[in-house]
């Protein structure tokens, strides 16, 4: 792997990591059009996957340090009991939207990842990720808008039913961002509300992710001009991803209907072009 091609691949994850169109399916799919030799289910491409995820992850607390200091904080009283009660419940609902995919991933991991060597599927996955945002928007404005609901007037079971969709993300082309706030938006919540829960509850997920893969690193030698690479790409990942936090959540405070539209005839848009491209060239 070159530097410019780490470089491109860090700031498409940080761009897509967040936004509901699937980082997975574009680390797989842009790599093949652009018929780069790289091979993302190889032991060496371990390392730079881990650095990414760890610059993402950065970003994300930089951007919601006010968010967990006033849950934590409020969690052991700081703030009086209505908020302690708040900050608990909210800690909980994390912790059971974040159950399902640990379930999930940990028993299909393997299985899940023939995936990646297959960028055909992944178009095909793509597409289907914009179909499903389409639909869920048109099922939205077919119901009519709902009073707006904050976090912490959840129920378990919405968190849990978010928790599921969040499974779907294992599958490379389908977005982890788009399919929890799918997930949001038909339990009632309004985008921006739906957006925040997905980025506050995608930093267990990512971190569980960069500690599994810290942890298959034990032991591998990484060359210096790796390790170089790495740090550089994930520096350009997390300054993305933290640009790309403001921007979404921004945007779905100004456009609560059909706001994932743009983004679903994207990907529809992306997976059939990128299907074309694979079968025909």
């Amino acid at each position: 792997m070159t530097l410019l091609q780490a470089l491109v691949l860090a700031i498409v994850q940080g761009l897509t990591e967040l936004f509901p169109v699937s980082s997975l399916g574009h680390a797989v799919l842009l790599p093949a059009l652009l018929h780069w030799n790289l091979d993302e289910r190889s032991e060496l491409f371990l390392p730079f996957l881990t650095m990414l995820h760890f610059g993402t992850l950065v970003a994300l607390f930089c951007f919601f340090w006010r968010d967990w200091l006033a849950i934590f904080t409020g969690a052991i009283g700081s703030h009086g009991p209505t908020r302690r009660e708040e900050s608990i419940r909210i800690l909980v609902l994390l912790v059971v939207a974040t159950i399902p995919v640990v379930i999930f991933g940990a028993a299909f991991e393997h299985r899940l990842k023939v995936i990646f060597g297959t960028p055909v599927a992944v178009a095909l996955f793509l597409f289907l990720n914009g179909l499903i945002l389409l639909v869920t928007e048109w099922m939205r404005s077919y119901k009519g808008r709902r009073p707006q609901r904050a976090i912490a007037d959840m129920s378990a079971k919405d968190a849990l039913v978010i928790g599921c969709w969040q499974c779907l993300a294992l599958f490379p082309g389908i977005s982890r961002s788009g399919s929890t706030i799918n997930a949001g938006l038909v339990r009632g919540l309004n985008h921006e509300t739906a957006a925040r829960f997905s980025l506050l509850m995608a930093q267990p997920a990512v971190l569980a992710a960069t500690v599994h893969e810290a942890w298959q690193l034990r032991h591998m030698t990484v060359s210096h001009e790796m390790a170089q690479i790495s740090v550089m790409a994930a520096i350009a990942a997390g300054v993305t991803a933290l640009i790309s936090t403001a921007v979404l959540l921004k945007y779905f405070r100004n456009h609560d209907r059909w706001a994932l539209s743009p983004f679903a005839f994207y990907c529809m848009g992306a997976g059939l072009f990128s299907l074309l491209a694979l079968v025909l060239f």
